[in-house]
């Protein structure tokens, strides 16, 4: 049973930084694309960040490019979000997803509902 378990969400002030992180378990790592997504109350959930399985980022959304940043830790089998210069519109759930993709691609901008395995998420609140 594959699992995905992300941590590091917190309540900081408006200025402030985190770092996600979201560990995974039970599955074969290279094959799989990684994202982060994000849930604000009553939004739809959006994409935030793409990496593929060579370590490419494929897509940032253009609201957190210059403040997230995307990585992963092959050896640790860990996927991270920094978050940096936080603002308020940022709060939300935090959610990581895992498509297997034995062609090293992902899947295309958009397709969150393409992702076969999702964690639970972690609360992130930024204040004024």
């Amino acid at each position: 049973q594959v699992e995905l378990v992300e941590s590091g969400g917190d309540s900081v002030q408006a200025g402030g930084s985190l770092r996600l992180s979201c560990a995974a378990s039970e599955l074969t790592w290279r094959w799989y694309c990684f994202g982060w997504f994000r849930q604000a109350p009553g939004k739809e959930r959006e994409e935030v960040a793409v990496i593929d399985s060579s370590g490419k980022i494929r897509y940032v959304s253009d609201a957190v490019e210059t403040r997230f940043t995307i990585s992963k830790d092959d050896a640790k089998q860990t996927l991270y979000l920094q978050l940096n210069s936080l603002e308020p519109e940022d709060t939300g759930i935090y959610y990581c997803a895992a498509d297997r993709r034995n062609d090293g691609n992902c899947p295309s901008r958009g397709r969150i509902d393409a992702y076969n395995y999702w964690g639970q998420g972690t609360q992130v609140t930024v204040s004024l």
